[in-house]
């Protein structure tokens, strides 16, 4: 099995983790979890998103928070995420130095998520990506519905593989292939990576992936194997897109980060770290995370328990 030595895990939960849940979580709440996350090594993190409050309250204190991480830009990275031209406006007005944006692959989910189909959606990106070069911010890109849709059924390879070519040439960062609402399977995962991977080698790619239907850790074996060496997770397994339905929580980031370090791929953060972050949502939340690492405990093979 051929798998690469190190991997690289970005956390969502702050922003993609939170944006289902029915508590709107206070700016310290936040601060707390995020001094957590960098305790446990994290080094990227996507904090928050610019958009409506009124269509994700949950995000509304996104400014106010990324103006308490000042001090902690120098070793970690980061991202907001930006719906439009405005949130990329809202995000260079606070000082946010990397943003992403979402658009689908399914026209029908992008209506639905973003009020546009994906074509208005990619001219959009062509603006967005002019404002900031201007400002000298990062953009990244999800692409959403990558591995099918809750509306459309299948998307077409061909229809994907477009998308990413026009992104890629039109100058996107880090491009995201995400299956939004976990219909993945690991021989699709494996397919398109190599295939992606094969015709852009040097474009920096990223899965993420739900565990809507169990399959979110071997998607991301899966991924691991076709040379991806970047995943988003969300501590806890919260998340999901609240456009798309059945779309539960993420991968969970303590349970993603166990099973590769058991296998001896360097993920540079602390599991114990995770699991302290995890308890600590949990006791925010009120109620039990979808992660299982939290509830059985560290495998005996890598973490010993002590003889009584």
């Amino acid at each position: 099995m051929k798998l690469p030595s190190t991997i690289q895990i970005n956390e969502v939960g702050l922003r993609d983790g939170l944006q289902l849940e029915s508590m709107i979580m206070s700016i310290d709440q936040k601060i707390k979890l995020i001094d957590a996350l960098i305790k446990a090594n994290v080094k990227t993190i996507e904090f928050g998103s610019f958009v409506h409050p009124k269509l994700v309250p949950q995000m509304k204190n996104t400014k106010e928070v990324f103006q308490l991480l000042a001090e902690k830009k120098k070793d970690v990275t980061f991202i907001a995420l930006i719906p439009n031209l405005k949130g990329a406006v809202l995000a260079a007005e606070a000082g946010v130095e990397r943003v992403n944006t979402v658009l689908s692959a399914s026209n029908t989910h992008n209506l639905q998520n973003i009020k546009k189909s994906t074509q208005q959606s990619l001219e959009d990106f062509a603006a967005i990506k002019d404002y900031c070069d201007e400002k000298e911010i990062l953009l990244d890109c999800t692409i959403a519905t990558t591995f099918g849709c809750p509306f459309e059924g299948t998307i077409s390879e061909d229809r994907i593989l477009s998308i990413i070519d026009e992104l890629i040439r039109t100058g996107v960062n880090v491009l995201s292939l995400a299956d939004t609402t976990g219909i993945a399977n690991p021989k699709q995962v494996f397919d398109l990576s190599s295939k992606v991977l094969e015709i852009w080698p040097d474009q920096p790619f990223n899965l993420h992936f739900h565990n809507t239907r169990g399959m979110g850790l071997t998607n991301v074996l899966a991924g691991a194997q076709a040379g991806i060496n970047s995943f988003d997770a969300s501590l806890g397994g919260l998340g999901g897109c609240p456009f798309a339905p059945g779309a539960t929580g993420n991968i969970c980031t303590e349970d993603v980060v166990h099973m590769l370090e058991e296998m001896g791929i360097d993920t540079a953060i602390s599991l114990d770290g995770l699991l302290e972050a995890s308890r600590m949502l949990r006791n925010i939340l009120g109620h039990e995370l979808p992660g299982q690492i939290l509830k059985s405990g560290k495998s005996s093979k890598l973490y010993p328990v002590p003889a009584s």
